[in-house]
């Protein structure tokens, strides 16, 4: 798949995501091919969704206002746990409250109505802040990610299967993040479906990492990998969230304005 490097590509959604101009895709040693396993996970269903989220899949807030004591995202007891690439994982509210990081269907439940872990009581300022946004929320983890170029993200780009087990007459599950170390060269890639179900390098976006930036992401939706060009460790907040008028709410107060960068 080749795509002209002059090409300027910005979704309408007038976020905190940089329009980017796309680069020739041919020299590059993977794309996702259609029996990869994201094509199969649902795109059209009957799930409540959110309005700001419905032209591009995302949405940017503004800044956190404070900082989350180092403490309490690097002391947390971490799981071996791949997934966006060469990953560790702090669950601080799981599926049954366990230090799992597994799926929550393997518990048979969707991804929400979550319990806190023991993780939570060393992160009080984490634990109040998803409080706070007062939607049901679902997993809520740190990631701690190692650096890897563009190459060796691509081979991690998908899309999340939020919603297995989710009924038919709920909300729709998202995902927010907080950066919580400052990587301004790194960058979540974003990009919707095209026609083949596969990534539309045209729609391709990337957000800024840096610290205390917080987006939503409809991740079941999105194809999304997170490109970090750093020579340490990227951490960030990880939450799902079940869509409803408490979020929607939240959002609209956090989304920053003008939503342009």
């Amino acid at each position: 798949m080749v795509v002209s490097d002059t090409t300027s590509n910005t979704m309408s959604h007038s976020a905190l995501v940089v329009p980017c101009t796309v680069r020739r895709l041919g020299a590059m040693s993977f794309w996702p091919t259609p029996d990869h396993w994201s094509v199969e996970i649902p795109l059209e269903t009957p799930h409540r969704r959110l309005d700001v989220l419905a032209d591009t899949g995302f949405v940017a807030l503004r800044d956190l206002p404070y900082e989350i004591p180092e403490a309490e995202f690097v002391n947390l007891e971490y799981m071996d746990w791949k997934s966006g690439g060469d990953t560790n994982f702090a669950p601080i509210a799981s599926a049954d409250g366990e230090l799992d990081c597994r799926g929550f269907w393997d518990k048979g439940k969707t991804d929400k109505d979550a319990l806190w872990t023991s993780n939570a009581e060393i992160a009080p300022t984490i634990r109040n802040y998803v409080d706070d946004v007062g939607a049901n929320f679902g997993r809520v983890r740190i990631i701690k990610l190692e650096p890897q170029d563009r190459e060796q993200a691509m081979r991690s780009l998908h899309r999340d299967d939020n919603n297995r087990f989710n009924p038919d007459d709920e909300g729709w599950v998202v995902r927010s993040w907080i950066e919580l170390t400052d990587n301004p060269d790194s960058y979540m890639l974003l990009m919707d479906n095209g026609p083949d179900g596969l990534p539309d390098p045209d729609t391709e976006q990337r957000v800024p990492l840096t610290k205390g930036a917080r987006f939503v992401v409809d991740t079941q939706r999105l194809w999304h990998v997170v490109v970090h060009n750093g020579d340490a460790p990227r951490y960030a907040l990880i939450t799902s969230f079940e869509s409803g008028d408490a979020l929607d709410s939240w959002i609209r107060r956090e989304q920053k304005q003008p939503a342009t960068i």
